[in-house]
This record gives C-alpha cells, structure tokens and sequence, in this order.
C-alpha cells in the first residue's frame, strides 16, 4: 500500500473559494467583502501596531535602557568549531583572513567564537575574539593556542 492507492475521504478536501465571478456563485457583486469601508477596499490592510488613528501603544510607553543609534543590533558572531581545524596545516597561524579563505567563516570582520564540538589532531595557533571554556582545553590537550582579539 502506498500513497497512490489510499482512498479519498469524503469531504476531506474542500474546493478553494472563487470570488467574483458572478451573482449565482454566491460570491459575486462585493466578493465577501461586505459594503464599502477600509476593509472592503483593495490594498487594504494596516501596519503591525496601527491602533485606528490614536497613538500607538508601543509610543505611548517610555523608552528605557540603550539601543546601537547605527543599526540597532550588535556584530553578527561567527562560529568556527574544533573539528574544522583539522583542515589547516600543522603549525598554521589562522587568522580571521586565513580562516575566510578556507571558508570556515563568512566575514572577517565580524566577531568569531570557536567552539569545542568535535577532536583536534593538528597543533595550531588559531586568532579569535572568544572561546569556549571546552575549546580552550582542547586545543591545548593539542598543543595548538589560541590568541584573543580585542
């Protein structure tokens, strides 16, 4: 038995609703849409938080603690793990430009945290901004460092 073979439920399914074609449809003249009004207009529709004309809730409470004024949001993170390592050549300094080129990260220029998930085999010297408490002790069970950037 497979897919092709089950048999239809009856009314399992039901037929889409087609607006506005005609009085005997049962659809026709306004399409659902009732008798005139915002809603019954096209391109209708408001914006999240839009309260009907009166000031909205989100600008009415007080504004507390600091926000970024460029973007709002902090760097993005890139995350290198242990096991990625394995890739470079015994004894390589791997810098964020380094590691771009091998494709473990996207962007140099954004922070970059490396993780402790898989074994590292080679010895490293891997230039991060962080680490993990698990990554630190495995690369130096490796005999690999790790330099922090600012």
């Amino acid at each position: 038995m497979n897919v092709s073979t089950l048999p239809a439920v009856p009314k399992a399914r039901h037929r889409r609703k087609r607006v506005g074609r005609g009085i005997g449809s049962g659809h026709g003249k306004t399409s659902t849409r009732g008798q005139k009004g915002q809603r019954a207009r096209s391109g209708s529709g408001k914006r999240p938080g839009f309260e009907g004309g009166r000031t909205p809730l989100i600008r009415r409470i007080p504004k507390r603690g600091f926000r970024q004024k460029a973007t709002g949001h902090e760097i993005p993170r890139e995350i290198v793990n242990i096991k990625d390592l394995n890739r470079a050549q015994e004894g390589q300094r791997l810098t964020p430009e380094v590691l771009q080129a091998m494709g473990l990260i996207q962007k140099a220029h954004h922070r970059i945290k490396l993780l402790g998930d898989g074994k590292l085999d080679k010895k490293v010297i891997v230039v991060v901004h962080e680490a993990s408490s698990s990554a630190q002790a495995k690369m130096t069970q490796a005999g690999g460092q790790i330099e922090f950037l600012g």
